[in-house]
């Protein structure tokens, strides 16, 4: 007999402990799992995914480590297939926009019977506050090999929103919701708009790809992570999600937050005071 519990996969992801911080304001009960919960869910073990499922109605999905990675789309076959078995109704997919790799994904899970619904983000503008993006700020520039292309970066807390409101009204259901900001920038006007708020310099730099790539090499990064970078500045990151959409609208009913409205939050964080840094809370 299921209970009414959301599962949540990816406890500690960007979107998955703001989606299950969301879903339990408002009196849902979920289980929030990862590879270090009990009972934990891990990926690359499916001997771990029907104790992690099991006596839940619907799941908030984030893949690990990306939807582009070729093996993700048999990996989200298989996931699909077994929430079929063990009676999940309710399917909702983190995805990403560009993304060949996962736009198979979300075809699995649209073809799958169940209800479905994908949130299909473009950049986080949290990867500069949350992700490895935060170093070059904090040290002052920022490396990476995009140059002029335009992104309208989107903030976590908007998929968020937009994912609890895909799992919380029936009337959402079964719809691809593309959420963006509402403004397209390139790296150096959000660099630039990051440096004017903390009031210390920071700037961007283009820089090869291939030196990019050697550098994460030299700090160890995996082979993995290593092409899924190749992949996002070679391929996804040619202007074909320049684009903003009006997912967020159409979903909550308001405009996108603007990355200036978002540079404001995470200054009351203190995440990017030079001091430390203070996650959010």
């Amino acid at each position: 007999m299921q209970d009414s519990s959301i599962l949540i996969i990816g406890k500690n992801a960007k979107t998955g402990w703001r989606v299950d911080r969301r879903l339990r304001e408002l009196g849902y009960p979920t289980r929030a799992v990862s590879r270090s919960t009990s009972p934990a869910f891990d990926w690359e073990d499916q001997g771990t995914w029907g104790a992690a499922m099991a006596g839940t109605r619907a799941a908030y999905v984030t893949f690990h480590p990306d939807l582009a990675i070729p093996s993700a789309e048999q990996t989200v076959r298989n996931f699909v297939a077994l929430a079929a078995e063990l009676g999940l109704e309710h399917l909702v997919l983190l995805s990403g926009r560009g993304e060949a790799g996962a736009r198979r994904a979300e075809l699995v899970l649209e073809d799958s019977g169940l209800d479905w619904n994908v949130v299909r983000a473009s950049w986080f503008m949290q990867n500069f506050s949350e992700n490895f993006m935060i170093e070059g700020i904090l040290n002052g520039e920022l490396m990476l090999p995009a140059g002029d292309t335009v992104e309208p970066f989107v903030d976590v807390d908007d998929i968020a929103e937009v994912a609890v409101a895909t799992l919380t009204r029936p009337e959402l259901r079964n719809r691809v919701f593309e959420v963006t900001g509402p403004r397209a920038m390139t790296f150096a006007e959000c660099v630039a708009a990051i440096s004017h708020a903390t009031g210390y310099p920071v700037k961007y730099t283009q820089i090869p790809l291939e030196a990019f790539i050697d550098g994460l090499r030299g700090e160890g990064a995996p082979e993995q992570l290593l092409w899924l970078m190749r992949e996002l500045f070679s391929v996804v990151f040619d202007g074909r999600n320049s684009r903003p959409t009006a997912g967020v609208e159409e979903a909550l009913g308001r405009p996108a937050t603007d990355f200036s409205e978002y540079v404001r939050k995470v200054m009351a964080t203190g995440a990017w005071n030079r001091s430390g840094i203070q996650r959010q809370a």
